[in-house]
């Protein structure tokens, strides 16, 4: 994922576990901790506020009005154990690798897809990791590239997503890719043939090769297993709501709820999603 430079940040509607939730006025812009539910610092009384990038399916993107995904609903469980709903609000990217909106006191945590990195980890705390994630290389089937380095050898161009670790490893690898920023413009770069090949993450690709016409115009023709995890975010030294995410996600991985959610939202279960993730902290 990426960050949209100047894009002004909305507040849209979530589909929670509990109930919808429409915001109409901006968030608070006070520190942490002005309210709180069961003991947890909230930066507004009755919920918790989720700071997002958008659109980024299957984790979270706008769907009939309503901001729904993975991400949304684990992030609807921890909101339910506290007794409050939850808010969203979209950002630019760069303010989640940075932990701006976190430290202004605009938003409790970030859910984003976003990958979980040492140089991140100095701006922000995360969660333990709730997502295995794998970089695909998605081409166009009329494009006669086969692999990564085929992209380079047939002199094609490469396209993504600007600021994420799919960006970060083809340039370490030799590649100058065509810079787009969001996983919409990726594929539509695509699709309108700016690129013959894009790098971005495996489940968006999935959730995007659902539809028979682009299934029947492209494919996949890598899966790099770079080892990355997925992980929520919050202010650093936020200990008290760092412990709600983590339980929550260890309560859906012993309950099934997690694999219902990656059923519905991400494809079929994997039995090493299953597994109990070793702490990010």
């Amino acid at each position: 994922m990426n960050s949209v430079l100047g894009r002004r940040t909305r507040i849209l509607a979530a589909t929670t576990a509990t109930a919808g939730l429409l915001l109409v006025a901006g968030c608070s812009s006070g520190g942490g901790g002005q309210s709180s539910a069961k003991g947890v610092p909230l930066v507004k009384a009755g919920q918790v506020t989720t700071c997002t990038h958008l659109p980024y399916p299957p984790f979270q993107s706008e769907i009939n009005g309503k901001v729904q995904g993975f991400d949304v609903a684990l992030i609807d469980l921890v909101a339910g154990n506290l007794g409050v709903k939850q808010a969203i609000v979209d950002t630019p990217f760069e303010n989640f690798k940075t932990g701006a909106f976190l430290n202004s006191g605009q938003c409790d945590l970030a859910a984003a897809g976003m990958t979980i990195t040492p140089e991140r980890k100095k701006n922000v705390d995360f969660s333990d990791p709730y997502f295995d994630a794998t970089q695909a290389v998605l081409v166009d089937k009329k494009s006669g590239v086969n692999s990564l380095a085929d992209v380079k050898a047939k002199g094609k161009k490469l396209g993504a997503q600007a600021q994420t670790t799919g960006e970060d490893y083809v340039r370490k690898h030799g590649y100058d890719p065509v810079s787009f920023e969001s996983s919409d413009a990726v594929l539509n770069g695509l699709r309108t043939g700016q690129v013959q090949a894009v790098i971005i993450d495996y489940p968006v690709v999935q959730g995007w090769l659902k539809d028979k016409a682009n299934a029947d115009a492209f494919k996949v023709v890598d899966n790099l297993n770079t080892g990355e995890q997925y992980g929520f975010t919050v202010k650093k030294g936020n200990t008290k709501l760092l412990a709600e995410i983590n339980k929550a996600i260890k309560q859906a991985k012993a309950d099934g709820t997690y694999k219902k959610l990656y059923e519905k939202w991400i494809g079929p279960y994997p039995a090493s999603a299953a597994t109990a993730s070793p702490s990010a902290s």
